[in-house]
Protein backbone atom coordinates (compact mmCIF):
# COMPACT_ATOMS: atom_id res chain seq x y z
CA UNK A 1 0.00 0.00 0.00
CA UNK A 2 1.38 3.07 -1.09
CA UNK A 3 1.27 6.21 1.01
CA UNK A 4 -0.17 8.69 -0.67
CA UNK A 5 -2.37 8.11 -3.86
CA UNK A 6 -1.03 9.46 -6.57
CA UNK A 7 -2.05 12.74 -9.03
CA UNK A 8 -2.34 13.13 -12.75
CA UNK A 9 -3.20 15.16 -15.09
CA UNK A 10 -6.67 15.36 -15.98
CA UNK A 11 -7.09 13.56 -19.09
CA UNK A 12 -8.17 15.20 -22.60
CA UNK A 13 -8.35 14.66 -26.03
CA UNK A 14 -7.29 17.00 -28.83
CA UNK A 15 -10.74 18.94 -28.60
CA UNK A 16 -10.51 19.75 -25.50
CA UNK A 17 -11.32 18.09 -21.96
CA UNK A 18 -14.05 15.02 -22.38
CA UNK A 19 -17.80 15.87 -21.53
CA UNK A 20 -20.73 14.01 -20.75
CA UNK A 21 -22.24 12.38 -24.15
CA UNK A 22 -25.14 14.75 -24.95
CA UNK A 23 -28.81 13.22 -24.05
CA UNK A 24 -27.40 9.60 -22.49
CA UNK A 25 -30.35 7.58 -22.27
CA UNK A 26 -30.05 6.30 -18.77
CA UNK A 27 -27.73 9.25 -17.38
CA UNK A 28 -28.35 12.45 -15.62
CA UNK A 29 -25.80 14.72 -14.87
CA UNK A 30 -26.70 16.08 -11.39
CA UNK A 31 -24.14 17.87 -9.85
CA UNK A 32 -22.35 20.95 -11.33
CA UNK A 33 -19.42 19.76 -12.51
CA UNK A 34 -20.26 16.51 -13.87
CA UNK A 35 -18.94 17.09 -16.96
CA UNK A 36 -15.80 15.60 -16.34
CA UNK A 37 -16.62 11.80 -15.01
CA UNK A 38 -14.96 10.44 -17.76
CA UNK A 39 -12.00 11.01 -16.21
CA UNK A 40 -12.50 8.02 -13.54
CA UNK A 41 -10.52 5.14 -14.05
CA UNK A 42 -11.72 3.00 -10.59
CA UNK A 43 -14.81 2.21 -10.00
CA UNK A 44 -15.89 1.49 -6.07
CA UNK A 45 -19.63 -0.47 -5.28
CA UNK A 46 -22.15 -0.54 -2.47
CA UNK A 47 -23.62 -3.55 -2.21
CA UNK A 48 -26.77 -3.55 -1.05
CA UNK A 49 -29.36 -1.70 -3.01
CA UNK A 50 -26.68 -0.96 -5.76
CA UNK A 51 -25.14 -4.44 -6.64
CA UNK A 52 -27.75 -6.99 -5.02
CA UNK A 53 -31.45 -6.94 -4.47
CA UNK A 54 -31.30 -8.38 -1.09
CA UNK A 55 -34.65 -6.98 -0.13
CA UNK A 56 -36.38 -9.94 1.21
CA UNK A 57 -33.69 -11.73 2.66
CA UNK A 58 -32.84 -9.09 4.88
CA UNK A 59 -36.62 -8.86 5.67
CA UNK A 60 -37.26 -12.30 6.49
CA UNK A 61 -34.06 -12.13 8.66
CA UNK A 62 -35.31 -8.91 10.33
CA UNK A 63 -38.86 -10.31 10.96
CA UNK A 64 -37.57 -14.14 12.27
CA UNK A 65 -35.13 -11.69 14.54
CA UNK A 66 -38.03 -9.95 15.55
CA UNK A 67 -39.93 -13.27 16.50
CA UNK A 68 -37.25 -14.36 18.43
CA UNK A 69 -37.34 -11.32 20.30
CA UNK A 70 -40.90 -11.52 20.81
CA UNK A 71 -41.70 -8.60 18.97
CA UNK A 72 -43.85 -7.41 16.01
CA UNK A 73 -43.08 -8.05 12.25
CA UNK A 74 -42.24 -4.94 10.31
CA UNK A 75 -43.48 -4.50 6.83
CA UNK A 76 -41.05 -4.77 4.20
CA UNK A 77 -40.79 -1.16 3.17
CA UNK A 78 -40.28 -0.26 7.03
CA UNK A 79 -37.18 -2.85 6.80
CA UNK A 80 -35.48 -1.25 3.82
CA UNK A 81 -35.45 2.13 5.25
CA UNK A 82 -33.32 0.95 8.35
CA UNK A 83 -30.52 -0.66 5.36
CA UNK A 84 -27.52 0.69 5.18
CA UNK A 85 -25.48 1.13 8.05
CA UNK A 86 -24.13 -2.22 8.72
CA UNK A 87 -25.61 -5.27 10.68
CA UNK A 88 -25.44 -3.99 14.50
CA UNK A 89 -27.38 -0.61 13.41
CA UNK A 90 -30.09 -2.18 11.52
CA UNK A 91 -30.98 -4.64 14.32
CA UNK A 92 -30.51 -1.89 17.15
CA UNK A 93 -33.36 0.15 14.52
CA UNK A 94 -35.72 -2.45 14.04
CA UNK A 95 -35.81 -3.36 18.23
CA UNK A 96 -36.75 0.48 18.87
CA UNK A 97 -35.36 2.54 21.21
CA UNK A 98 -36.39 1.12 24.23
CA UNK A 99 -34.14 -2.17 23.47
CA UNK A 100 -31.41 -2.60 25.63
CA UNK A 101 -27.70 -3.14 24.89
CA UNK A 102 -28.19 -7.30 25.96
CA UNK A 103 -31.87 -7.54 23.77
CA UNK A 104 -30.02 -5.54 20.86
CA UNK A 105 -26.67 -7.85 21.25
CA UNK A 106 -29.02 -10.87 21.16
CA UNK A 107 -30.96 -9.96 18.46
CA UNK A 108 -27.75 -9.01 16.25
CA UNK A 109 -26.46 -12.93 17.22
CA UNK A 110 -29.92 -14.32 15.78
CA UNK A 111 -30.15 -11.93 13.18
CA UNK A 112 -26.31 -12.79 12.05
CA UNK A 113 -26.86 -16.52 12.54
CA UNK A 114 -29.91 -16.71 10.29
CA UNK A 115 -28.63 -14.64 7.82
CA UNK A 116 -25.42 -16.57 7.37
CA UNK A 117 -27.80 -19.50 6.07
CA UNK A 118 -30.41 -17.69 4.17
CA UNK A 119 -28.57 -14.71 2.90
CA UNK A 120 -28.78 -16.74 -1.05
CA UNK A 121 -32.09 -17.77 -0.50
CA UNK A 122 -33.89 -14.71 -2.97
CA UNK A 123 -30.87 -12.27 -3.50
CA UNK A 124 -30.08 -11.80 -7.07
CA UNK A 125 -27.92 -9.18 -9.09
CA UNK A 126 -30.28 -6.03 -10.29
CA UNK A 127 -31.27 -5.70 -13.28
CA UNK A 128 -28.02 -4.40 -16.00
CA UNK A 129 -25.56 -5.33 -13.21
CA UNK A 130 -24.40 -8.35 -14.73
CA UNK A 131 -24.66 -6.57 -17.86
CA UNK A 132 -22.98 -3.69 -16.40
CA UNK A 133 -19.94 -5.17 -14.78
CA UNK A 134 -18.89 -7.05 -18.15
CA UNK A 135 -18.78 -3.63 -19.80
CA UNK A 136 -16.47 -2.27 -17.13
CA UNK A 137 -14.67 -5.13 -16.79
CA UNK A 138 -11.19 -2.87 -17.97
CA UNK A 139 -11.92 -0.41 -14.81
CA UNK A 140 -10.19 -1.90 -11.68
CA UNK A 141 -13.39 -2.26 -9.63
CA UNK A 142 -14.02 -2.95 -5.50
CA UNK A 143 -17.01 -3.21 -3.60
CA UNK A 144 -16.92 -1.10 -0.05
CA UNK A 145 -20.40 -1.73 2.17
CA UNK A 146 -21.26 -1.74 5.44
CA UNK A 147 -22.09 -5.13 5.30
CA UNK A 148 -19.93 -7.94 7.06
CA UNK A 149 -16.89 -8.71 4.78
CA UNK A 150 -17.61 -12.31 4.71
CA UNK A 151 -21.28 -11.78 3.99
CA UNK A 152 -20.31 -9.79 1.29
CA UNK A 153 -17.91 -12.44 -0.11
CA UNK A 154 -20.14 -14.96 0.38
CA UNK A 155 -22.58 -13.28 -1.95
CA UNK A 156 -20.40 -12.04 -4.51
CA UNK A 157 -19.24 -15.54 -4.84
CA UNK A 158 -22.64 -17.21 -4.47
CA UNK A 159 -23.86 -14.82 -7.72
CA UNK A 160 -20.49 -15.08 -9.74
CA UNK A 161 -19.84 -11.61 -8.72
CA UNK A 162 -16.65 -11.92 -7.30
CA UNK A 163 -14.59 -11.45 -10.15
CA UNK A 164 -14.66 -8.54 -11.52
CA UNK A 165 -13.91 -7.22 -8.00
CA UNK A 166 -9.92 -6.60 -6.66
CA UNK A 167 -10.90 -5.80 -3.21
CA UNK A 168 -14.24 -6.31 -1.45
CA UNK A 169 -14.30 -4.45 2.02
CA UNK A 170 -17.07 -4.54 4.58
CA UNK A 171 -18.22 -2.71 7.38
CA UNK A 172 -15.99 -4.90 9.65
CA UNK A 173 -12.96 -4.53 8.11
CA UNK A 174 -12.02 -0.74 9.55
CA UNK A 175 -12.82 0.51 12.68
CA UNK A 176 -15.41 3.22 10.44
CA UNK A 177 -17.91 2.77 8.52
CA UNK A 178 -19.60 4.82 5.51
CA UNK A 179 -19.62 7.55 4.99
CA UNK A 180 -16.20 7.87 7.30
CA UNK A 181 -14.13 7.98 4.44
CA UNK A 182 -11.31 5.80 5.69
CA UNK A 183 -12.19 2.74 3.50
CA UNK A 184 -12.56 4.48 0.32
CA UNK A 185 -8.97 6.42 1.16
CA UNK A 186 -7.52 2.61 1.88
CA UNK A 187 -8.90 1.43 -1.75
CA UNK A 188 -7.16 5.08 -3.14
CA UNK A 189 -3.94 3.48 -1.82
CA UNK A 190 -4.96 -0.06 -2.86
CA UNK A 191 -5.26 1.56 -6.43
CA UNK A 192 -2.72 3.98 -6.65
CA UNK A 193 -5.19 6.72 -7.90
CA UNK A 194 -5.89 10.09 -7.12
CA UNK A 195 -9.40 11.12 -5.44
CA UNK A 196 -11.03 12.91 -9.08
CA UNK A 197 -9.62 9.19 -10.49
CA UNK A 198 -12.45 7.33 -8.55
CA UNK A 199 -15.64 6.77 -8.76
CA UNK A 200 -18.30 5.47 -5.72
CA UNK A 201 -21.31 4.04 -7.05
CA UNK A 202 -24.43 3.48 -4.36
CA UNK A 203 -28.10 3.39 -3.73
CA UNK A 204 -28.54 6.13 -1.08
CA UNK A 205 -27.08 9.65 0.54
CA UNK A 206 -24.33 7.43 2.59
CA UNK A 207 -22.49 6.83 -0.43
CA UNK A 208 -22.32 10.09 -1.66
CA UNK A 209 -21.28 11.25 1.96
CA UNK A 210 -18.64 9.02 1.45
CA UNK A 211 -17.81 9.66 -1.76
CA UNK A 212 -17.71 13.35 -1.01
CA UNK A 213 -15.87 12.92 2.24
CA UNK A 214 -12.93 11.37 0.14
CA UNK A 215 -13.12 13.88 -3.00
CA UNK A 216 -14.81 11.53 -5.31
CA UNK A 217 -16.93 11.04 -7.60
CA UNK A 218 -20.38 10.00 -6.84
CA UNK A 219 -23.11 8.15 -8.43
CA UNK A 220 -26.21 7.23 -7.38
CA UNK A 221 -28.30 4.67 -8.83
CA UNK A 222 -32.34 5.12 -9.26
CA UNK A 223 -33.19 1.70 -8.05
CA UNK A 224 -32.65 0.17 -4.36
CA UNK A 225 -33.11 0.70 -1.16
CA UNK A 226 -32.80 4.88 -0.45
CA UNK A 227 -32.98 6.89 -3.80
CA UNK A 228 -35.22 9.18 -2.03
CA UNK A 229 -31.92 10.01 0.09
CA UNK A 230 -30.20 11.83 -2.75
CA UNK A 231 -32.71 14.56 -2.92
CA UNK A 232 -31.22 16.20 0.45
CA UNK A 233 -27.75 14.61 -0.96
CA UNK A 234 -27.33 14.80 -4.92
CA UNK A 235 -24.82 12.51 -6.33
CA UNK A 236 -22.48 13.86 -9.61
CA UNK A 237 -25.04 11.43 -11.86
CA UNK A 238 -27.83 9.60 -11.59
CA UNK A 239 -27.89 6.25 -13.77
CA UNK A 240 -30.80 3.72 -13.98
CA UNK A 241 -28.95 0.78 -14.98
CA UNK A 242 -25.22 0.30 -14.43
CA UNK A 243 -24.89 -0.68 -18.14
CA UNK A 244 -25.80 3.17 -18.66
CA UNK A 245 -22.95 4.21 -16.56
CA UNK A 246 -20.78 2.02 -18.74
CA UNK A 247 -21.27 4.58 -21.88
CA UNK A 248 -20.01 7.25 -19.57
CA UNK A 249 -17.13 5.91 -17.76
CA UNK A 250 -15.27 3.79 -20.94
CA UNK A 251 -13.52 6.21 -22.36
CA UNK A 252 -11.76 7.17 -19.24
CA UNK A 253 -8.94 4.47 -19.15
CA UNK A 254 -6.23 6.06 -21.01
CA UNK A 255 -3.62 3.56 -19.50
CA UNK A 256 -2.79 0.60 -17.75
CA UNK A 257 -2.91 1.05 -14.48
CA UNK A 258 -0.25 -1.27 -11.93
CA UNK A 259 -2.67 -2.78 -9.23
CA UNK A 260 -0.90 -4.65 -6.01
CA UNK A 261 -1.81 -8.21 -5.05
CA UNK A 262 -5.47 -8.55 -3.32
CA UNK A 263 -4.80 -7.73 0.12
CA UNK A 264 -8.44 -7.83 2.34
CA UNK A 265 -8.40 -6.61 5.22
CA UNK A 266 -10.84 -8.15 7.40
CA UNK A 267 -11.25 -8.64 11.29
Amino acid sequence: MTKESATEKPTTNEKGPRTMPPETPGVRPVGPDSSRIEDVRVLVFDLDGTLIDSTLDLVLAVNATLEYMGRPRLPSDDVGKYVGGGAALLVRRVLGSDATDEEAATGLEHFLSYYRTHMLDNTVPYPGVCEGLELLRDHPMAVLTNKPVRFSEGILNGLGLARYFRYVYGGNSFESKKPDPFGMNVLLRDFGVAPRQAMLVGDSDVDVKTARNAGSWACGVSYGFLPESFRACPPDIMVDSLEHLAAQVNGGVSAPINIPPVARSEK
